[in-house]
């Protein structure tokens, strides 16, 4: 693997560290519904398939 995948996967690592933070987490502890999924659970899952979607098309790119 590339330095530059590894450095980009390493940020993005500390990216995740710092939005699945406590004081972060609580922003969305509001009882609002998003399709009737609490906002909660809704912003977790959301970080979460984004995060799995930037590191695939990081691993995908082989000039990267």
């Amino acid at each position: 693997m590339k330095k530059r995948n590894l450095q980009k996967l390493a940020a993005l690592g500390v990216l995740l560290v710092v939005f699945f933070n406590i004081p972060l987490i609580l922003i969305f502890s509001e009882p609002v519904s998003v399709a009737g999924i609490p906002l909660f659970y809704f912003a977790i899952f959301t970080i979460w398939l984004l995060a799995i979607i930037v590191s695939y098309t990081i691993l995908k790119n082989k000039h990267g």
